[in-house]
């Protein structure tokens, strides 16, 4: 912070008076400066810091653990934040730099990622990838490649830039991970008997879906049990909805996983959990989604619903921070296998954010509740 002070004074200008009055200003302006800087640290994460917290609130990384950072060129500046954050909490941290795809886009799992696998395994993987949707079939391998033993744990930040680790989504000081959590357990508790869910926008969201036996989980921490890992940044709570339940008129009119904000709302209506039309004002929006949707037999299924809990989520580029927003919802079609009871086993998943709904939640003993409304939580008992 720089403060300036002006003064004027006289030609020849030299008395006691004078003096004590500059060194009270150049105390004052030390005063006002220190205040500034105290309040600006009392706010201010500084990116490795972020990582820091993640890794130990989110991943439950210990001191004398291993972790290796696979991290594309351009997200190298997010890199070298968690190595340091890791560093920073004891960990035996490798920091890999991955080599570029063909013509720009990886399918498969490159022998260079392979090599690093086969000579033995961390006790915990982050992945900062480019976000982009042509990649997911490859992003879907490579998590599958890292998770098979069921113990290592990861954490995979598809789309992720420095921004979000000191403003955004990942911008947390340890209390906000833990307040978060706490919320999450609520919301999980409070949608655990749920067998059917209805979800309406006024953007014309009219859907419902079923989670008869299916767990709701938060992505807040690590469930030793059912998953071992999510992505970074966190604050959803979510469930593998019965794959051919969701039913009815799904609007997007916010972003899409993999391609971003939207201008225009993108329709999609679903019979027996199975996309049957899409529309869209936008003809390259509506050609990306029609080419993810048709990856294979299982794409246009649905895979994911989920309530965004993130409160310091920004509406920005990245799907992978714009989906957490606090009063949000997204719902996905497409490859679920790593959440509890899910049986979607797509090579693809792609997620439709919707804002301001209004979810109702039916139990089994016929009650039902409202959880949100118009975007707004409602207390949580």
């Amino acid at each position: 912070m720089h403060t300036a002070f002006y003064m004027s004074r006289r030609n020849g200008y030299d008395s006691e008076s004078g003096k004590r009055c500059q060194s009270q200003l150049k105390l004052q302006s030390f005063i006002i400066q220190f205040v500034a800087f105290a309040l600006w640290v009392g706010v201010h994460v500084e990116a490795w810091e972020a990582a820091e917290n993640a890794l130990e609130c989110v991943l439950e990384a210990r001191k004398g653990e291993s972790v290796i950072v696979f991290c594309d060129y351009e997200k190298m500046d997010v890199g070298k934040a968690f190595a340091n954050g890791a560093l920073k909490l004891g960990l035996q941290t490798r920091l890999v730099q991955l080599e570029a795809g063909v013509n720009g886009f990886r399918k498969e799992v490159p022998p260079q990622i392979k090599d690093v696998l086969a000579k033995g395994t961390p006790d915990i993987y982050i992945n900062l990838l480019s976000g982009t949707r042509e990649e997911t079939p490859f992003r879907v391998k490579l998590v599958k490649l890292e998770t098979k033993d069921g113990k290592t744990r990861l954490g995979h930040c598809p789309g992720v830039t420095l921004d979000m680790l000191t403003e955004g989504a990942l911008a947390l000081t340890t209390e906000e991970h833990r307040q978060m959590q706490a919320f999450a357990d609520k919301l999980v508790k409070k949608s655990s008997k749920a067998v059917r869910v209805e979800i309406t926008n006024p953007a014309g969201t009219n859907v419902s879906l079923s989670g008869e036996g299916r767990p709701f989980f938060t992505d807040t921490k690590i469930d030793w049990k059912t998953m071992k890992w999510m992505n970074l940044p966190t604050g959803e709570v979510i469930v593998a909805p019965v794959e051919s339940s969701l039913e009815g008129r799904l609007v997007c009119d916010m972003a899409i996983g993999g391609i971003g904000p939207i201008e225009t709302p993108v329709e999609i209506t679903v019979k027996g959990g199975r996309v049957q039309d899409v529309s869209s004002a936008e003809t390259e929006v509506l050609k990306r989604v029609d080419n993810s949707l048709n990856t294979d037999e299982w794409s246009d299924v649905v895979g994911e619903f989920a309530f965004g809990i993130n409160s310091k989520a920004r509406f920005v580029k990245e799907f992978l921070e714009a989906e957490k927003m606090l009063g949000t919802i997204h719902i996905a079609f497409g490859n679920n296998l790593d959440m509890p009871s899910g049986k979607n086993c797509s090579r693809n998943h792609m997620d439709f954010l919707v804002s301001k709904p209004t979810v109702t939640i039916f139990g089994e003993d016929g009650s039902s509740f409202d959880v949100v409304v118009d975007g707004d939580f409602q207390q949580l008992r």
